[in-house]
């Protein structure tokens, strides 16, 4: 076996160790890395070869946290359009890394601080473009459009897991409900 095949290898090992994590400490933040190690197929000897501690893998899941949402709010290309639209289009991205936001609502420990401590400055374009543009209450300041997107998305991740509702179906409910909150009310 040549070094690039066993790196490849390592690579895809430590990737669906952390694949795994974040799908089962998503659903339960109490899993053991004995769960942890099942759910990616791996012994826990090896899980441990990549990850000596639970805080080494939080650290990576952290870093592969930050990676995913970089990405989704790339792909939500949020300085084209309506502020509103835009806002619809994050929700969109943001609600298909499903078990990652659970993982980072309860497990702070991840380290992102994607969920609070103040907006990134391209968010806050967003939403005040939306005011200017009309398509966001401008009685909403910054913070709050943030937070109601992030208690939406938990809230339809959380709907999810308890009913038998489609993903589908609780997007298209997260949408409406993010939609009429940020809507202009008419004087």
């Amino acid at each position: 076996m040549t070094d690039a095949q066993v790196s490849g290898s390592r690579a895809r090992t430590r990737q669906a160790i952390v694949d795994a994590a974040i799908e089962v400490l998503g659903r339960n933040p109490a899993a053991s890395l004995g769960d942890i190690a099942t759910a990616a197929e791996v012994g826990r000897t090896t899980l441990h070869r990549y990850f000596a501690e639970r805080a080494d893998l939080l650290a990576a899941l952290g870093t592969e946290a930050t990676a995913r949402l970089d990405r989704a709010t790339a792909q939500a290309r949020m300085a084209e359009g309506t502020g509103a639209s835009a806002v619809h289009r994050l929700c969109q991205e943001y609600f298909d890394l499903g078990s990652l936001l659970s993982l980072i609502f309860t497990e702070p420990e991840t380290g992102t601080g994607s969920t609070g401590g103040g907006c990134d400055p391209d968010f806050a374009a967003m939403v005040e473009r939306g005011h200017r543009d009309g398509t966001i209450d401008p009685e909403l300041p910054v913070d709050w459009v943030q937070s109601l997107i992030w208690s939406q998305l938990y809230a339809g991740w959380s709907y999810l897991a308890e009913t038998d509702a489609s993903r589908h179906e609780v997007l298209r409910l997260i949408l409406r409900t993010v939609d009429g909150a940020i809507a202009v009310r008419p004087g």
